[in-house]
């Protein structure tokens, strides 16, 4: 029978439990092969004749390694975890300080959304909505990494403001996606 590592596993960040460096860019192929080794390792299966202790040691460990999963193959959710590690704070309910300049591209962008469905062909006006959305995306990512990849120079203010742009990015493309919704079921 397999043995669990106890508190001590379960007190791993997600990189070390998956025996990754902490750097934004994942090896994708490794943290999948990674992922079902540990799954298959914690499987209630393989505790079937194991005390009550062992079991529930078993379903946390299999919440841990599932949730570590998770957040390390979504680049953003990846990159607000390694600022964490960092000691960046999150809070979700303050509104930060924003560049201007990024500010008026996210109004133009929510002024044209907002003015698809009065267009002749709403649909291709969305689709370059969402094009522009996509672009914005990668570019953010892209800074994100040449941040996170080497935490230890890593300029924490900036990669926080990043964060906070695509959140911004990311509530505008959920909204274009209602619209999409919104459209096809007019159709």
């Amino acid at each position: 029978m397999t043995s669990l590592a106890g508190n001590a596993a379960l007190t791993q960040n997600h990189f070390e439990l998956f025996s990754l460096p902490v750097f934004f860019d994942v090896d994708l192929h490794q943290l999948s092969a990674n992922f079902r080794a540990l799954q298959q390792s914690v499987h209630p299966d393989r505790f079937a004749n194991a005390s009550a202790q062992e079991k529930r040691l078993s379903v946390q460990r299999a919440a841990q390694i599932n949730e570590a999963h998770q957040v390390l193959k979504s680049p953003q959710r990846r990159a607000r975890y390694i600022l964490e590690l960092q000691g960046v704070v999150f809070d979700d309910q303050s509104n930060p300080v924003m560049d201007p300049m990024f500010l008026m591209q996210q109004m133009e962008l929510r002024e044209a959304l907002a003015d698809v469905k009065s267009k002749s062909d709403p649909e291709s006006e969305l689709d370059k909505i969402l094009v522009s959305l996509k672009i914005a995306k990668k570019d953010i990512l892209d800074k994100l990494a040449e941040q996170l990849n080497t935490p230890a120079t890593a300029d924490l203010d900036k990669a926080s403001q990043l964060m906070h742009e695509l959140q911004f990015l990311d509530k505008l493309q959920s909204e274009s996606e209602i619209i999409e919704e919104e459209l096809m079921d007019s159709l």
